[in-house]
């Protein structure tokens, strides 16, 4: 995370609400905007500290894949920008854009890639600077979102790991939650664009992330043969606590394991997950042997998650 941490009491200052306000509605309390690193910056230190985990030499990585709709650039891709600084050989590296279930979606591509055969290992990377994308005019969204990346290693193993996992989306065209690209070209002239920021309706994303979260859970709970019971932790996507609490209430699962750190966050999009999951072993929430699920829900609109055994 960014050093910079921004207390609900500094949005009081921005825009019209309140501290309470913000926590009742959200959960949140603070969350990290970064002053001077990008998001490739983010993504570099969660790469080096995953590696490092690994006691993995970034010359024996064979695939990066980084999840971000904030990149540095349009092109190259923060993917592209990390392959270089961590100084791996002239491997496969490339940026997808889900939005917020990014990671759970280069999660998918990775598994497919290596249970191909084709790849030994992988690195996987949710890194955003959404504070670059966020209106701070706008109180119903400059509250939510914060800056990070995380991220995962992955081998061919036998064993343990992924047990199932499964993305889906459904076009969002009615625009419920969106940053307008550049506009098109008439006689060669670009027209004026005003700086877009991201744009959303708050009670159509609460109204889809609660409907598809439960049923997420059981999908893959179906696929692997298993019940809520099976389960140590679930971790999603850290978007907003009422969404966790409803789904946690729907599913009859116990709040207690539904694994949330929202309140020192915020929302930070594809980065996400791997902070939440990073975070939750480092505090002895999830350990070796324990079988956690991840969700994640948002922009696209698209949806996903895996069930894997630590």
């Amino acid at each position: 995370m960014p050093e910079n941490c921004i207390q609900n009491e500094v949005m009081e200052k921005l825009v019209e609400t309140t501290d309470e306000w913000i926590k009742s509605r959200t959960g949140i309390e603070s969350r990290h905007i970064s002053l001077d690193e990008n998001t490739s910056d983010l993504a570099y230190k969660a790469a080096v500290k995953a590696l490092k985990n690994a006691s993995m030499d970034p010359l024996d990585l064979e695939l990066i894949i980084v999840a971000t709709v904030t990149g540095d650039n349009v092109f190259p891709g923060v993917s592209q920008i990390l392959q270089k600084r961590l100084g791996c050989h002239t491997i496969p590296a490339f940026d997808i854009n889900a939005a917020c279930t990014g990671f759970v979606y280069a999660l998918e591509i990775a598994d497919k890639m290596l249970t191909s055969g084709a790849y030994k290992n992988a690195l996987i990377v949710g890194a955003e600077a959404l504070s670059k994308l966020t209106d701070f005019e706008d109180r119903n969204t400059c509250v939510l979102f914060g800056d990070g990346a995380g991220a995962f290693l992955l081998e061919q193993a036998e064993g343990r790991g992924i047990q199932a996992i499964t993305v889906k989306s459904d076009g969002d065209t009615k625009g419920h939650l969106k940053l307008e690209a550049y506009p098109l070209k008439e006689n060669f002239k670009t027209p004026d664009m005003p700086r877009p920021f991201i744009k959303m309706n708050g009670s159509e994303i609460f109204r889809f992330a609660t409907d598809v979260f439960p049923k997420l859970i059981n999908e893959l709970l179906n696929k692997t043969n298993q019940t809520l019971n099976d389960l140590d932790l679930i971790i999603a996507h850290q978007a907003n606590k009422r969404i966790i609490e409803k789904s946690a209430k729907t599913l009859k699962y116990p709040l207690k394991k539904m694994y949330m750190n929202i309140q020192s966050m915020g929302n930070t999009s594809a980065a996400s997950i791997p902070l939440a999951v990073d975070e939750a072993i480092g505090k002895g929430y999830l350990k070796r042997n324990d079988t956690f699920a991840i969700a994640a829900f948002g922009g696209g609109l698209t949806w996903g998650g895996a069930i894997i055994e630590y």
